[in-house]
């Protein structure tokens, strides 16, 4: 009897409940990943994403290999790769992690169940995240999750029976579907030993200080744990990660501060699987606005020049541009700066939500589209529940990058810019911008302040004439935060967590 551990977003020995399950039978194992070029055609995938899996999956046969298996790569459907493994392996059970993905992994999957069904194979599925599924009540989602995050991490299977050798495919220098043409020249190494190592330094030393430097771009580099493309695609488990926060923090030699910041490191982690929790609960937000009824405040087609020009990092303005152009060099950007970019599409750009929200999927390689569509959609005002954080880019710059390291560096038609001038370059004379450099910038595609406030004038005058108090009152039972199990109503402004307390993203 043939049990295969099917690997999704959860690309790891330690702590895998379905690999440690079937190993636990002393049955043999196929231990499978499939590369499914259906899926890389899906325009939220992208070439950045496929190369940090490629990553994870050398690691993870590296582990299999060490308890005396292997990792077997299949291409083409999932059902495909099944059917060929119950004919030649007669495979009698399916087990998995549940995925919190997008619709067409949704429908994948419940055709995959069906599949065995029909054909008299067992199929189990383990959670793995604090997301509950088939959720009947938002207030004790809390409960389950703290249950689930104090549950013992289980230690990777010394031994995994090998169900013999399968003609697998090299998973090395395949490129499925639109992935090709994608380069990010400096993007994180995937695989759980890069992680693991990221955790540790994180927990020793880079964690001190971690709420104050997050927001800003040059401190958030180092300052955030940057274990968000191990979180997204299961290198390292999220229970692992908590578990090791909290024993770092409680420690008795540790002093006040850090404790103060792993306290709120691990604060995150539970809003991580919040908002993740939101998609599995409303699949349908992939498509279409939270709050329903504002999904109609932006109709006809995006201005194609004012998309272009943001997704270029051609704005004019040079804090936004910056974070677009690192963006697509690295593959991340701090949770702050990917909230103005959103906002300043949604706001200033007055663009619909759902291309910004495509292009960026595309350019995370931590891509998680269980907070990716819900932060998106909060980003740009449609959630009903929430405050609009319409973000000024000429502030935040100031703010944030102060003496306009950040701009520079990834701006340097303005390297030679004068601090008191970086920021608004657009302001220079003739004169300054011949003695400085900055000509070869280009102009802002708009004043932003001015279209800052037809924007907030535009959502006002629309959600007063078309926002009805039952369908904000669904959106606040169905996907409302809860401090306690006998909270309905929402968090006052003091009570809810600021902007850059709400990055999943670090």
């Amino acid at each position: 009897m043939t049990t295969v551990v099917w690997f999704k977003r959860d690309l790891r020995t330690r702590d895998h409940a379905p690999l440690v399950a079937a190993a636990n039978l002393g049955e043999p194992v196929i231990a499978l990943y499939v590369i499914e070029d259906d899926y890389w055609q899906q325009p939220d995938t992208s070439g950045r994403q496929w190369c940090f899996i490629q990553d994870s999956l050398d690691d993870l046969d590296k582990q299999l290999r060490k308890a005396g298996n292997q990792l077997v790569v299949l291409r083409g459907s999932v059902i495909a790769a099944l059917r060929e493994l119950k004919a030649s392996h007669a495979i009698e059970r399916v087990f998995c992690h549940q995925e919190t993905g997008g619709q067409w992994t949704f429908e994948r999957d419940k055709a995959v169940i069906q599949w065995c069904s029909d054909n008299q194979i067992e199929f189990r599925e383990w959670n793995q995240f604090g997301v509950v599924r088939r959720l009947k009540d938002r207030d004790i989602w809390d409960k389950a999750w703290t249950e689930l995050m104090r549950q013992p991490v289980l230690e990777a299977p010394g031994s995994v029976p090998f169900a013999g050798a399968i003609q697998g495919v090299a998973w090395r220098g395949i490129e499925p579907g639109t992935t090709a043409a994608d380069r990010c020249p400096d993007r994180q190494t995937g695989g759980s030993i890069r992680g693991e190592a990221l955790l540790a330094s994180f927990l020793e030393r880079r964690c001190v200080g971690y709420q104050y430097n997050i927001s800003s771009p040059n401190t958030a580099v180092r300052a955030c744990s940057r274990l968000s493309p191990h979180i997204a695609y299961g290198t390292v488990s999220l229970r692992e990660i908590y578990q090791q926060a909290k024993a770092a923090g409680h420690h008795r030699n540790t002093l006040p501060r850090k404790q103060k910041s792993l306290t709120s490191f691990r604060s995150r982690l539970h809003w991580h699987c919040h908002f993740i929790q939101k998609l599995e609960d409303e699949p349908e937000l992939e498509f279409r606005a939270m709050h329903r009824e504002l999904e109609g405040m932006k109709t006809g087609p995006n201005d194609s020049e004012r998309l272009q020009r943001w997704q270029q990092g051609q704005t004019g303005w040079p804090l936004v541009d910056a974070c677009m152009r690192s963006l697509q060099h690295t593959g991340w950007l701090n949770f702050r700066m990917r909230a103005m970019l959103m906002a300043v599409a949604s706001y200033q750009l007055w663009l619909h939500w759902r291309e910004p929200a495509l292009h960026l999927a595309r350019l995370f390689t931590d891509f998680e589209p269980g907070i990716h569509y819900s932060q998106t959609q909060m980003q740009s005002g449609l959630t009903g529940i929430n405050a609009l954080r319409i973000y000024n880019p000429v502030l935040q710059s100031q703010k944030l990058d102060p003496h306009g390291e950040f701009i520079r560096r990834w701006i340097p038609e303005l390297a030679g810019v004068p601090t008191e001038m970086i920021h608004t370059p657009w302001l220079m004379t003739p004169p300054q911008k011949a003695k400085f450099g900055g000509n070869t910038y280009i102009a802002p595609v708009c004043d932003h302040e001015q279209a800052a406030r037809a924007a907030r004038k535009a959502v006002g005058d629309f959600r007063k004439q078309h926002v009805s108090r039952e369908e904000t009152g669904r959106v606040l039972h169905r996907h409302g935060s809860r401090k306690g199990s006998h909270q309905t109503r929402p968090k006052s402004a003091s009570q809810r967590p600021p902007d850059n307390q709400l990055s999943l993203f670090d």
